[in-house]
C-alpha cells in the first residue's frame, strides 16, 4: 500500500467575478455554492508508471483508490484547503514507479486539486530523487464532473521536468502528447466554463456603439489594424452586417470565457470586491452615486474641493435620498504625491522628474539634431519641431545648444507622432480639445532634469497659396500648414498660468499614452498570446512551461475583464480618457512598431538615446542620466531576470543543437511569432536556435510580465491619484488674448484649470478604478517567490532559484539605500515621494511598491 496525501478545494464560493461590468459600475456579486456528494465516496485517483509500458506503449496504470474519509485538516467554509489521505493498492515489481495519475470526479460540483504526494522509496540512480522520498504531484487545477471531459477523467504529472523526445520516460510520450492535444482542442464550438483550451482569436469582441460610424470601433487584428491574439471563446457572430461585416462576436451577458483554470483565486476575487467598497466607501451603490453626480454641477470649485476628496473631514457628501436614510461620504485615500507637499506637483522639477521615476518613465528620450531641423512647407507629412535653438537657451543657463548636443544633456517628450494622426478627429469630440505635445528638457549639473520649453501642435491645415512669381504656375497650389505654439517657463502671472495649462497639456498626452501603450498594449495585451502558446505547446513536464508558467498568472483573466469593462465600446476608459472611441485604435497604430527585443531593457535604454554601451560601468551600460530611478533600479532587476534565466536553461541544453532539436519549444515560438503576434511576424523575432536565443527570450518575457508591468501600474494611484497631477481629459485649448477666455482665465486660474482638465465625475470613476488596479492583492506572488517549494524536483534548479531569491533581496536593500541618498535629488524629488515601485515585495493593498510575477491586476 502506497500512503498519500491530497490537498483540495471544496466549491463552497464560486471563484470568478460573475461580470466584469459589476466590479466597477453596478456593485458586486458573489455566487455561492453547495456540496451535495460525499467526496471520498465521489472522487477516484489511479496512479500511473513512468518506467513500465503496456505492449501498446502507454503506460501502466494501477487500481482506483478513494480519499479516506479523516482530513487532517479541518474543513471550513470559504474554500480552505483540506488534506486527506489516500492508499493506493501498488505493485512496485510489476508497475515501476509512479509519475503521474488520473481523477475521475462523479459529483456534480466542480473541486480544486491544489496537490498529491506520494511517500513512496525512489531508487538511489534517480536523478529527482526527493531526500525524503516523497513524490511531489503540483496540480493547481479545477476537476469538473468526468462528463465535461472527453477523456471523462484529468492526468497530472510529477514534478519532474524533462525534455520532449527520449529524455521523458517512454511510459508518459502517450500522455504528454494527448495532454497538450487537449489544451489545444480543436479551433471550433463555444467554449464552455469547465473547458481548459486554449486559442487565439482577434479582438473582434470589444463592441460597438449605435452611434458609431462605419470606421469606428474598428476589429482590432490583422493587416488594417494590428494586434496581438487574445484567447478564443468561440461566442456566436452578429449576423448584421452593417456592424463590421458581423464579425464582432456577440457581447457576453455574464461570464467571459477564460480556460478553467485561468480564473481568479478565492483570495484575489474576495480581495476585488474589497477593493472596489472599499474604494466607493463601502455602503454607497454605485449606480446612484452615478445619479447623483450627473444631477449635481460637474465641475470642481477650485483645488480645495479636489484636495478634500482625500481629507479625513472631507470627502463628496451624498444626501440622505440617495442613500437609504444614512448620509455617505465618498473619499479616497491620500495620492502619494501629495502626501509631504500638496503643491508640489506643480513644480518644474517635479513635473520633470515624473518623466523617469513616474508611472510612465520609458518614453522619454535624448533629443537629436535632426529634431531640431526646418520643416519643409510642402510636406504635410513632416512632423520636424518648429522650436528654435534661441528659445531653448534662454533657459539653459548661459550653456548652448551645440555644447548640450555635444554633452547629451538635451532631452525630450514627444508625443506628435503618436496622437497627431488622430487629433482632428479627437478634438471633434464632446468636451475634447487637446495638442500633440513635446517638452523639451535640459540636464542640469546637479543631475536633475529642467523644462526649457513645450512646443503644443494642432492637425495642419491646408491653404491654397498663389504662386510667386505668378507666370511661374498658372494656379494656386496647395500649401500645408501646421499650427503650433511654443510655451516658455514662467512661474508667475499670466505666463505662470498658461506654463501650467501646457503642462497639463502634456501630462494629458503622457497620461492617455500611458494608460493606452505603456500599461495595457505593452504588458497586457503583447503577453497573452505567449501565455496561450506556453499552455498549447510546452508540456507542464518541459522545464521551460516551469520556468515561465508563473508568469502568466492571472494575465488571461484580467485581460478578458478589461475587454469587458475597461477598454471596450463605451466603456470606463472612452468615457473618462481624451482619445474616446478612438482609444484602442490609437493602440493598434502604436503596436505596428512594436518589436520583441526592442522590450528588453538595455536595449530600450539605447535606443531611446538614454545609455551606451560601456563595459566598464555597471551592468554594461552608461547611462546619459546618471540618476534615472526607473532604469537604475531596473537594470539591477534586469541583470538578476537574466543570471536566473541563464542558469537555469543551461541546466537543461548543453548546447544549441539541444535548442534546435527540441521540438515542443520550436512549435511553442513558432506560434508565438506567426499566430500569437501573427501581424507582425515579418518583424525580426530571434529564431530560436541557440541557447542565447532562449535565455533572451525567456529574460524578455519575464522582465514585461514582472518588473515592466509594476513599473508602469503600481504607481497609478500615487501619482495619478491627484487628478490635477495626472489628469486624463483636457476639454479646452489654450485662451488666446483679448478674448473672454483669457479674461477669465486672469481673473480666475485655478477655474481656467479646472475647466480645461477632467471633470468631476470622470475623476472619481477614473480613481475608483486607478486606486483597485494599484493594489496588491493578498494572494500575490511576487518575482524570487514561487506558490510551494515544490514547483519542480530537480533539486539544482531550486539551487539556482534560491540564488535569484537572494540577489533579488539584496537589491531591495540597494533601492533603499539609494532612496535614502541625499545627493541623489530625482529619487524623492519636491513632492518628497521616493521611488519605491520596483522593490521586489509588498505587502497586500496601495503600496507603491512590489514586483508581482505577472501581469495579475
Amino acid at each position: 500500500m502506497v500512503k498519500g496525501k491530497v490537498v483540495l478545494i471544496r466549491k463552497y464560493v464560486l471563484q470568478t467575478i460573475s461580470n466584469a461590468k459589476e466590479l466597477v459600475g453596478n456593485g458586486f456579486n458573489l455566487i455561492g455554492s453547495s456540496v451535495e456528494y460525499d467526496i471520498t465516496k465521489s472522487v477516484f485517483f489511479n496512479l500511473i508508471s513512468r518506467t513500465k509500458s503496456s505492449k501498446d506503449n502507454y503506460s501502466k496504470d494501477g487500481k482506483e483508490a478513494c480519499l479516506e474519509n479523516n482530513a487532517s485538516v479541518l474543513r471550513s467554509l470559504g474554500g480552505k484547503e483540506e488534506e486527506f489521505d489516500i492508499y493506493f493498492e501498488w505493485d512496485a515489481t510489476e508497475m515501476g514507479i509512479p509519475g503521474a495519475f488520473y481523477v475521475k470526479n462523479h459529483m456534480k460540483d466542480e473541486f480544486f486539486l491544489v496537490s498529491m504526494t506520494l511517500e513512496y522509496p525512489l531508487p538511489t540512480c534517480d536523478r529527482h530523487k526527493d531526500k525524503n522520498s516523497i513524490i511531489h504531484f503540483l496540480c493547481n487545477s479545477w476537476v469538473h464532473n468526468h462528463g465535461c471531459y472527453k477523456t471523462h477523467h484529468r492526468i497530472f504529472f510529477d514534478n519532474n521536468p524533462y525534455l520532449p523526445g527520449n529524455q521523458t520516460p517512454e511510459a508518459l510520450r502517450k500522455y504528454r502528447e494527448e495532454e497538450l492535444d487537449n489544451l489545444r482542442g480543436d479551433g471550433t464550438g463555444e467554449r464552455k466554463e469547465w473547458d481548459r483550451i486554449y486559442d487565439y482569436d482577434v479582438y473582434n469582441d470589444l463592441g460597438y456603439l449605435d452611434s458609431d460610424e462605419k470606421d469606428d470601433h474598428p476589429i482590432l487584428g490583422g493587416t488594417l489594424y494590428p494586434y496581438p491574439r487574445r484567447v478564443r471563446t468561440g461566442r456566436k457572430l452578429l449576423n448584421d452586417k452593417n456592424i463590421n461585416g458581423g464579425k464582432y462576436e456577440k457581447p457576453a451577458d455574464n461570464v467571459i470565457y477564460v480556460p478553467r483554470d485561468e480564473n481568479f483565486s478565492l483570495e484575489k476575487t474576495t480581495d476585488f470586491l474589497e477593493f472596489g467598497k472599499k474604494s466607493l466607501s463601502g455602503k454607497v451603490e454605485p449606480l446612484l452615486l452615478s445619479l447623483y453626480l450627473k444631477l449635481t454641477p460637474n465641475e470642481f470649485n477650485g483645488f480645495e474641493e479636489v484636495q478634500r476628496l482625500y481629507d479625513q473631514e472631507g470627502g463628496i457628501k451624498l444626501p440622505i435620498s440617495t442613500t437609504m436614510g444614512t448620509e455617505n461620504v465618498l473619499k479616497f485615500p491620500t495620492p502619494h504625491v501629495i502626501q509631504a507637499s500638496t503643491f508640489a506637483w506643480m513644480t518644474d522639477e517635479e513635473f520633470a522628474r515624473e518623466m523617469i521615476a513616474g508611472v510612465n518613465p520609458n518614453v522619454i528620450r535624448l533629443l537629436k539634431r535632426e529634431d531640431l531641423a526646418p520643416r519643409r512647407r510642402l510636406d504635410c507629412k513632416c512632423n520636424h519641431s518648429t522650436i528654435t535653438k534661441e528659445k531653448l537657451e534662454i533657459n539653459m543657463g548661459g550653456v548652448t545648444v551645440d555644447e548640450a548636443f555635444c554633452n547629451k544633456r538635451l532631452f525630450i517628450l514627444d508625443y506628435y507622432d503618436a496622437f497627431m494622426p488622430y487629433l482632428r478627429k479627437i478634438n471633434e469630440l464632446d468636451s475634447a480639445k487637446a495638442y500633440a505635445t513635446r517638452t523639451f528638457l535640459f540636464l542640469k549639473d546637479d543631475g536633475t532634469l529642467k523644462p526649457l520649453a513645450i512646443e503644443l501642435s494642432k492637425p495642419h491645415q491646408c491653404v491654397y497659396v498663389l504662386p510667386h512669381p505668378p507666370h511661374m504656375r498658372p494656379s494656386p497650389f496647395l500649401h500645408y500648414y501646421f499650427p503650433s505654439q511654443v510655451v516658455l517657463p514662467a512661474d508667475k502671472g499670466d505666463d505662470g498660468t498658461i506654463w501650467l495649462l501646457a503642462k497639463a497639456y502634456v501630462v494629458v498626452n503622457d497620461t492617455n499614452y500611458h494608460q493606452l501603450i505603456s500599461h495595457w498594449l505593452h504588458t497586457h495585451a503583447v503577453m497573452e498570446p505567449f501565455s496561450i502558446a506556453t499552455h498549447r505547446q510546452l508540456s507542464v513536464l518541459h522545464p521551460i512551461y516551469k520556468l515561465l508558467h508563473p508568469h502568466f498568472r492571472d494575465t488571461i483573466n484580467i485581460n478578458a475583464l478589461a475587454r469587458q469593462s475597461l477598454i471596450n465600446a463605451g466603456s470606463i476608459i472612452e468615457q473618462t480618457f481624451l482619445p474616446g472611441k478612438y482609444s484602442m485604435e490609437m493602440s493598434s497604430a502604436v503596436y505596428k512598431n512594436w518589436v520583441f527585443t526592442d522590450q528588453a531593457l538595455p536595449t530600450d535604454l539605447i535606443k531611446r538615446g538614454l545609455a551606451v554601451k560601456d563595459h566598464t560601468s555597471p551592468h554594461g551600460l552608461r547611462l546619459m542620466i546618471k540618476d534615472y530611478p526607473y532604469a537604475v533600479d531596473g537594470l539591477e532587476i534586469w541583470d538578476a531576470i537574466k543570471t536566473w534565466v541563464q542558469e537555469y536553461v543551461n541546466l537543461y541544453y548543453s548546447n544549441d543543437k539541444a535548442v534546435e532539436e527540441d521540438t515542443e519549444l520550436q512549435a511553442w515560438w513558432k506560434e508565438v511569432v506567426e499566430k500569437g503576434h501573427g501581424d507582425l511576424k515579418d518583424n525580426e523575432w530571434p529564431k530560436m536556435k541557440t541557447c542565447q536565443e532562449l535565455i533572451d527570450s525567456c529574460t524578455i518575457i519575464i522582465w514585461i510580465g514582472s518588473a515592466l508591468h509594476a513599473a508602469v501600474n503600481f504607481g497609478q494611484y500615487p501619482y495619478g491619484g491627484y487628478i490635477l497631477n495626472r489628469p486624463t481629459q483636457s476639454r479646452r485649448l489654450l485662451p488666446e488674448p483679448k478674448t473672454k477666455e483669457y479674461d477669465e482665465m486672469v481673473k480666475n486660474p485655478q477655474e481656467a484649470f479646472l475647466r480645461t482638465i477632467t471633470p468631476k465625475f470622470q475623476t472619481v470613476i477614473d480613481l475608483t478604478v486607478m486606486e483597485i488596479l494599484s493594489s496588491h492583492s493578498s494572494d500575490e506572488i511576487y518575482l524570487g517567490q514561487r506558490d510551494t517549494p515544490n514547483w519542480t524536483s530537480d533539486q539544482n534548479a531550486k539551487d539556482v532559484f534560491e540564488t535569484f531569491t537572494k540577489t533579488l533581496a539584496e537589491i531591495e536593500k540597494k533601492i533603499s539605500e539609494r532612496n535614502n541618498n541625499q545627493e541623489l535629488k530625482n529619487r524623492t524629488g519636491p513632492a518628497k515621494f521616493p521611488y519605491t515601485v520596483l522593490l521586489p515585495t509588498s505587502e497586500p493593498g496601495l503600496t507603491f511598491r512590489g514586483i508581482p510575477n505577472s501581469v495579475s491586476i
